[in-house]
């Protein structure tokens, strides 16, 4: 039998996870389909669970039964969760056990409006750990300064760690240092590490479509071949940007730091490719996968973009250890005065605050749905 396009791609050593979660996908059917034609793992966010919330009717039975003994949004919104999550580790379970660990991961985002709270980023996600209870789920923390050390203390706890809201070349360097260090407490604390996993999720089509902007407020006092040139340049920052920080990932993962660790049974930190739906129509709509096929990665594949790529996509590998020319198309954008460090400062800045405000969103869906049923 043929293999699926999920499958080819685990054969060139990317594990294809689903960006997206629903009760009707869990109760469906759905999910344990796609398991079955090579899905490896799923993530979630809050942007995800106030769509699932607020656009369906599948939650309404468990919120009134829940409003019904005085339970508070946020404690609706912990338990619907919380049981989503639980449901989908356990479909992944064969996954995660047959891949001795590597997939079959679950990822929940820890409450986003304590990003830059450090002690209570740690106090939520073991609470979480606790609560969810299931050893193929991943915590999210952001990539910000104050998720750093909450992301070593989580990792020295022995809890899985999703890093997400990576945009820049820095921040995935300090995410793999925040790794190490996490890893290397535990150790010193004679602790078991061969059972702790990590991802770090570098978000990209975000960043396209920042620079594709500034790239069109540029050529628009241009000219002549200067111009030509520059819009040339338009849709290939975020896949460069990505393929500097695969080189880097492929560098750091063969330090004597990381084998003097792994020697202890510590696991690579595999990068994870995250936002990878196509913003602009006019790029294809499996862009941000058919050119971020990479050995030792992860793409969390949003719902659309997974059935396009199925349909019509391309399996052959894209990505290599040599960035070269990547880093002369960033250098050609930073001559023009379009510094891919300085955007990707503010995508950070600006996804904590989306992260918050679908947060609220979907507390204020729950309390609009609990005060009407």
């Amino acid at each position: 039998m043929e293999h699926t396009k999920i499958e080819q791609l685990a054969e060139h050593g990317q594990s294809v996870w689903l960006d997206y979660i629903s009760r009707s996908l869990l109760d469906s059917g759905k999910l344990k389909t796609l398991i079955e034609q090579g899905l490896r793992g799923l993530t979630s966010n809050p942007s995800i669970f106030d769509k699932a919330i607020s656009t369906s009717a599948d939650y309404d039975e468990r919120i009134a039964h829940l409003k019904r003994e005085n339970k508070s949004a946020f404690e609706i919104y912990d338990d619907l969760t919380v049981q989503d999550i639980r449901d989908a580790a356990d479909m992944f379970k064969p996954v995660y056990e047959g891949s001795e660990g590597l997939d079959g991961y679950v990822s929940l985002e820890v409450n986003p409006k304590l990003a830059y709270d450090t002690a209570q980023t740690i106090e939520e996600a073991r609470r979480l750990h606790r609560t969810v209870d299931r050893p193929n789920v991943m915590f999210k923390v952001p990539s910000t300064e104050k998720g750093f050390p909450a992301i070593e203390a989580l990792l020295a706890d022995g809890i899985n760690v999703n890093v997400t809201l990576i945009f820049s070349l820095e921040q995935y360097e300090h995410t793999v240092q925040a790794y190490m260090n996490g890893i290397r407490k535990r150790a010193e604390n004679n602790c078991a590490i061969s059972t702790v996993r990590s991802v770090a999720s570098v978000f990209v089509s975000r960043i396209d479509t920042v620079i594709d902007q500034q790239i069109a407020d540029r050529t628009a006092s241009l000219d002549g071949e200067q111009k030509k040139r520059l819009e040339q340049l338009t849709g290939r920052a975020a896949v460069a940007n990505s393929a500097v920080i695969y080189a880097r990932y492929r560098e750091l993962f063969r330090s004597e730091e990381y084998k003097e660790l792994a020697s202890s049974g510590a696991h690579v930190q595999r990068v994870l490719w995250g936002s990878t739906s196509t913003k602009n129509p006019s790029y294809g709509d499996t862009k941000y996968v058919s050119e971020l096929i990479a050995e030792g990665t992860v793409n969390t594949i949003p719902a659309k973009t997974l059935d396009a790529f199925v349909d019509h996509g391309q399996v052959k590998n894209a990505l290599t250890e040599d960035a070269a020319t990547h880093l002369q198309l960033l250098e050609e954008l930073k001559a023009h005065g379009i510094d891919i460090t300085t955007a990707c400062a503010q995508l950070l800045k600006d996804g904590v605050i989306a992260f918050e405000k679908a947060f609220d969103n979907l507390l204020g869906a729950i309390e609009d749905k609990a005060s009407k049923l």
